[in-house]
């Protein structure tokens, strides 16, 4: 479920009004530049965007600022490439929030604006932070980075394809979510809502034909500049440029792919800007919650393809999803994500789990697929769109050692049931694959 944040105003010198939301309540005052094609009021629907903003909270009052003509701020996106009005805009939101001196973190298509602010207004500024940023786009004989002038338009044709392709331009910006349906699906809906591809692909041009290379060397607010290792939109060594131009600058390569900062390592980001305003890391914690996970996988499944040849075997795969998920709609179950051949899911309530992994077991069996179910309860962390600990591992390792038609469980949740009036079949101790000890598992038998 999303959270509600309310969307607040304020007009540039112009009379444009300017959207931003404020959150947090920490020591530090930040803002946050749009610099993606999906609207700040959008992304409050995903996972990944919450975590980040939920950690920048801990040591930071954000300011998540719409550039103009970007989601509910009014304008023209191409007078943000105007140094002198985007100055404006974010001198007008700064104070109507009362923000004196800030950080600014630009990334992507803000980087331009985040630069030329922090040259010409630097009273403003106590830090600089560029995320996947460069200052040219376009290679040249002494910038050995980004693409040959004459690539250029073979390059946005493939992202204007891209942007009703939805898998291509995932791949592009947001790899490491390519294999979750519900986000390629919420991406396509919310980018489709922001602007036309003519739009963005006209705006992106234009910043790709910028050169803020000569500002580099003016630049004298603290400065961080983070950059992904295999983003494939913005080379990192567009990242490496601006931290040798930039005096004092600090460049850290992070790992992974992802352009968007809702993707990847998030922590791993966080903790890096963290560290770089507060001096510290904190190493808050994500919300960890007490929940029952439950994996299912099924039987032989490739078996089961061969045989039945790909059409039937895709009906079959669709009616066997169907039966999964009206289970744990009726049991109140979260599916976390698909892991192939199965589903990854929690709940909040042990007993549910039981009742709905025996629901899908026999569902399973009545469509001619044999299924195996392992569950665990213990302490999971939300991160991103998925999620993490030791007790997402326990319980897939359980799920390996059940076998056809089995729901097989761990002590934890034998103990968490009893009283309950459901039985189960001892089956002895075993090591679960790098977990510590060993774990006396039961099969469930009524």
């Amino acid at each position: 479920m999303s959270e509600l944040h309310e969307s607040h105003y304020a007009r540039s010198a112009d009379g444009t009004k300017i959207a931003f939301h404020v959150t947090g309540d920490g020591p530090r005052d930040l803002v946050i530049l749009g610099g993606g094609t999906i609207p700040f009021d959008l992304l409050w629907d995903d996972p990944g965007f919450l975590r980040f903003s939920r950690r920048l909270s801990t040591f930071c009052r954000t300011i998540w600022f719409e550039l103009r003509g970007w989601g509910a701020s009014e304008g023209n996106g191409m007078d943000n490439l105007v140094g002198e009005i985007f100055n404006t805009d974010l001198c007008a939101v700064l104070d109507a929030s009362g923000f004196e001196r800030v950080a600014l973190f630009g990334w992507g298509y803000s980087t331009a604006p985040a630069l030329h602010f922090a040259v010409t207004l630097p009273e403003r500024l106590d830090a600089l932070v560029l995320f996947n940023s460069y200052a040219h786009y376009v290679r040249e004989d002494d910038y050995p980075v980004g693409l040959p002038a004459e690539e250029i338009d073979e390059f946005m044709g493939r992202f204007q394809e891209g942007w009703w392709d939805t898998g291509s331009t995932l791949e592009l910006l947001v790899p490491s979510r390519v294999g979750d349906d519900r986000f390629r699906a919420w991406w396509t809906r919310s980018s489709h809502l922001q602007v036309g591809s003519d739009e963005v692909v006209e705006i992106l041009r234009a910043t790709m034909g910028l050169d803020r290379r000569s500002l580099l060397p003016s630049i004298s607010v603290p400065t961080l500049v983070l950059h992904r290792e295999g983003n494939k939109y913005i080379e990192v060594g567009a990242g490496r440029y601006l931290a040798q131009q930039i005096r004092r600058a600090k460049f850290v390569a992070l790992p992974g792919g992802d352009h968007h900062f809702i993707a990847g390592d998030l922590d791993g980001l966080v903790d890096e800007i963290e560290e770089f305003l507060t001096g510290a890391r904190s190493g808050a914690e994500g919300d960890v919650v007490l929940a029952a996970v439950l994996f299912t996988d099924i039987v032989a499944s490739t078996v089961h393809q061969a045989q039945a040849g790909p059409r039937e075997w895709s009906r079959l795969a669709d009616r066997h999803d169907a039966m999964v998920r009206a289970a744990l709609a009726h049991y109140r179950g979260r599916e976390v994500n698909t892991t192939g051949d199965g589903f990854l899911a929690t709940f909040d309530a042990t007993g549910r789990a039981l009742r709905c992994a025996a629901e899908i077991v026999a569902g399973a069996k009545d469509i001619g697929l044999d299924l195996r179910i392992g569950i665990h309860t213990g302490e999971v962390e939300a991160r991103g769109g998925t999620i993490g600990g030791l007790a997402v591992v326990i319980a897939k390792r359980v799920c390996d050692l059940a076998e056809p038609g089995q729901v097989l469980i761990s002590e934890t949740v034998r103990g968490h049931m009893v009283g309950a009036g459901i039985e189960f079949d001892d089956r002895g101790e075993h090591h679960l694959k790098g977990v510590p000890g060993t774990w006396r598992l039961y099969a469930v038998t009524s």
